[in-house]
């Protein structure tokens, strides 16, 4: 399980439970935890990143690790955090930790790697001081 950090700036998405989220087993399917993870990593971008770097650069990604501690169910308030470490290259890992918010239970965390790529020719680009200092973080 990942623990939110303190010493670096942490992204917070509230999310609301529908009833489509929800599988054969009367709770959040798998899927749709991915979804999330997705969805609080590019609003954290889009929360940050200017219009010239989010047109110069993408992100794909590479690796999603999921580990499922409890589950959520139909009309649940989540919040899903956010943040990122110190880049490798191209690759940037980013972590997350989906809670519900009347408990702050971790109903699943993981940690994701992204590559960072030239928006106009898809090859990847180091993720440099330009890119890190919108997350608040030195390389």
């Amino acid at each position: 399980m990942v623990e939110i950090p303190n010493d670096r700036g942490v992204f917070s998405l509230d999310i609301h439970v529908l009833p489509e989220d929800i599988d054969g087993q009367n709770h959040v399917n798998n899927v749709v935890y991915l979804r999330w993870i997705q969805e609080v990593a590019y609003a954290h971008w889009n929360s940050l990143g200017s219009e010239a770097l989010k047109n110069k650069y993408r992100w794909v990604v590479l690796r999603h690790e999921i580990d499922y501690h409890s589950p959520a169910f139909s009309g649940d308030k989540i919040v899903a955090s956010t943040w990122i470490d110190v880049p490798e290259g191209p690759r940037q890992k980013r972590y997350v930790s989906i809670q519900r918010s009347g408990d702050l239970k971790t109903l699943a965390s993981a940690c994701t790697t992204w590559c960072l790529l030239d928006a106009k020719s898809g090859r990847p680009q180091r993720v440099s001081l330009e890119i890190t200092s919108v997350f608040g973080l030195k390389n």
